[in-house]
């Protein structure tokens, strides 16, 4: 999406203009710290800026409310699994 942004000749400051993204449940939910990855790390953006961006571009549903549906991942093994993520979790 961000190479669609900028093949279009649009700035990252109007990305959320451009793009929507659903996230339903837990398993994608990784997709916000990518996000926040590519912006201020690729593209040196500063986090304030990059976390607006992010939460006008991010949406969540949750299809149940039931505890054992909920997908827990402690800080530290998820850094583990996504070292590139660790600051933006």
């Amino acid at each position: 999406m961000i190479n669609i942004q900028h093949l279009r000749g649009k700035s990252l400051d109007t990305f959320h203009e451009s793009f929507a993204v659903q996230l339903n449940d837990t398993h994608p939910s990784i997709a916000v710290a990518e996000l926040m990855r590519l912006l201020v790390d690729e593209h040196h953006m500063e986090w304030d800026k990059a976390w607006a961006i992010t939460q006008k571009t991010m949406a969540y549903t949750n299809h149940t409310l039931l505890p054992e549906a909920l997908e827990k991942w402690p800080l530290r093994s998820s850094a583990a699994s996504f070292p590139a993520h660790g600051d933006h979790l």
